[in-house]
């Protein structure tokens, strides 16, 4: 009876045992334990590699970027591909991290671009336990920048006794009440002291010549600003000669990417002198011959890369020939075959051929209506008082000359300097759309 009871008594507490669930809970959180501490694991194993990941992909987009800054583009693109992977090496050891790249530096179409990829293999710590020992990460970046053309410009500036007219309104109407001949021209007369040059120096008159010298003097200034590498931009200057008694293509400055020391020479630009009144027939603009000289003094154009440069004529000029031409005058020689004519534009077109660009600044032929000779002679082909006007041949030749969209003509009341730099600046403006 006793064991009955016994057996009884074990059996109610069995039942009580399986109905009681306040032990549940603690048994599924131990079942439950391992897997939440290995996702937690994995997180922080995945936000270290990410961290990682962060500072490599830092790292190579600085290296990505100098291989195509203005600091590499001087360089080869091996030498520039040998920078960029030290750099991101010397980064990436300075972080405690390792990592493999692959980075190449191309040039074409006129664009430098640099590619790379890496990749890393980070440690875990978590994962390890669940089989994973590493993850790897990795990055691909690529940067393009068009590359700076290249581009020499040669100036060519006419200095011959025409551009020793007064430079505005103000000072031609100086000129003319201060000479017995009513002339507004500052002939540079060495055989007489008191010459009309230096008439016009005392008088404080402008000289078109001046106004040359003083806009490529600015336009070094230009270039220098405008200049996005080293060495992009070269300059020479000539004029036509020192002296009627020595025509032709005369260096003011040696082909130079010293804008500085351009500037400086540039200050040696002034008006050709003449041994004496009506020297040589006055024959000292001898458009033919030194136009040929610079055309077989600038090298055919460049694609525009370092080692090729563009090449650009700078040709500031009046517009009127008057030389020794009895053959080849295009209008009827005067006597003892003396030439004036507006500009021909045949070497300007041989230029043009072999891809040098021209851009013309036509200063413009002032009308002199007091003036007997230039009633005679000049006023038949340069209609209007400034022109241009659809009777003006001297405007038109001087366009024919330019390249298209390269000529500017400056009147009176309009600024050298400006129409020179506005020129310049639209030069590298084209060579940045076409590259």
């Amino acid at each position: 009876m006793q064991k009955l009871l016994h057996t009884t008594r074990a059996r109610g507490l069995l039942r009580r045992f399986g109905r009681d669930r306040s032990g549940n809970i603690a048994v599924i959180f131990a079942i439950a334990l391992l897997p939440i501490l290995g996702l937690i694991g994995a997180a922080i194993d995945y936000a270290m590699a990410n961290r990682i990941r962060t500072k490599l992909e830092a790292a190579q987009d600085s290296a990505v970027l100098l291989a195509v800054s203005n600091s590499e583009i001087n360089r080869s693109t091996s030498q520039a591909q040998a920078d960029a992977v030290q750099f991101f090496n010397a980064t990436v050891g300075a972080y405690g991290l390792s990592a493999t790249i692959n980075l190449s530096v191309t040039e074409t179409g006129g664009k430098r671009s640099a590619t790379s990829n890496f990749n890393s293999t980070v440690t875990t710590n978590f994962l390890n336990l669940i089989g994973y020992p590493t993850l790897t990460v990795g990055n691909r970046s690529t940067s393009t920048v068009s590359l700076p053309v290249y581009q020499d410009f040669y100036l060519l500036l006419d200095n011959s006794p025409s551009m020793g007219v007064a430079a505005t309104n103000s000072d031609i109407a100086t000129m003319v009440a201060n000479t017995s001949d009513q002339c507004a021209f500052a002939c540079h007369d060495l055989s007489d002291s008191n010459n009309y040059y230096n008439l016009a120096k005392s008088l404080g008159v402008t000289m078109r010549i001046d106004v040359v010298r003083q806009a490529v003097q600015q336009l070094t200034t230009t270039a220098t600003q405008m200049s996005a590498v080293t060495n992009q931009f070269r300059m020479a200057v000539y004029t036509f000669g020192s002296s009627c008694a020595s025509l032709g293509l005369t260096t003011i400055a040696g082909l130079s990417s010293s804008m500085s020391s351009v500037q400086t020479s540039a200050s040696a630009i002034d008006l050709m002198t003449i041994p004496k009144q009506n020297y040589n027939n006055d024959q000292c603009t001898d458009f033919d011959g030194t136009l040929a000289s610079i055309n077989s003094t600038i090298p055919s154009s460049g694609n525009g890369t370092a080692s090729q440069p563009q090449k650009w004529l700078f040709f500031v000029s009046d517009g009127v020939a008057d030389a020794y031409y009895p053959s080849t005058c295009t209008r009827t020689p005067l006597g003892n075959g003396r030439c004036q004519e507006p500009l021909t534009v045949a070497q300007c077109t041989a230029m043009k051929n072999r891809g040098i660009q021209i851009a013309v600044l036509y200063t413009t032929y002032l009308a002199l209506p007091t003036n007997q000779w230039y009633n005679d002679n000049i006023a038949p082909f340069n209609q209007g008082p400034y022109g241009p006007s659809t009777n003006s041949q001297i405007a038109a030749n001087m366009q024919s000359c330019a390249s298209p969209g390269f000529y500017f003509e400056v009147s009176p009341t309009q600024g050298i300097s400006d129409a020179m730099d506005a020129l310049f600046k639209k030069a590298v403006a084209k060579a940045r759309l076409s590259s």
